[in-house]
């Protein structure tokens, strides 16, 4: 059964920078489109990233110009570089496939930018 766990985040200033790691257990990674996802306190979950197995990328408007996805396939492991943070980015932080279906999620990793 494949997991995922989210790790990296942390409490962090305005305009600061953070790298989030998600590693993937079990086979079949390179083959997905992986998303970054983020769940602020009283709002639905959404996805901010996404890397297809070959490297294309799309981002939330939200984010796009400030976070940056990556992936290294033989680590198993989808990347999250998030720079000029803002308070609004507060939240939980997952990565799970784009595509249905997805994996179990993991327990995310909470990211706090202060003002």
């Amino acid at each position: 059964q494949v997991q995922l766990v989210e790790s990296g985040g942390g409490l962090v200033q305005a305009g600061g920078s953070l790298r989030l790691s998600c590693a993937a257990s079990g086979s079949g990674f390179s083959i997905n489109t992986m998303g970054w996802y983020r769940q602020a306190p009283g709002k639905q979950r959404e996805l901010v990233a996404g890397i297809s197995s070959t490297g294309n990328t799309n981002y939330a408007d939200a984010v796009k110009g400030r976070f940056s996805i990556s992936r290294d396939n033989a680590k198993n492991t989808v990347y999250l570089h998030m720079n000029s943070l803002k308070p609004e980015d507060t939240a939980v932080y997952y990565c799970n496939k784009v595509r249905f279906p997805q994996i179990a999620w993991g327990q995310g990793t909470q990211v706090t930018v202060s003002s």
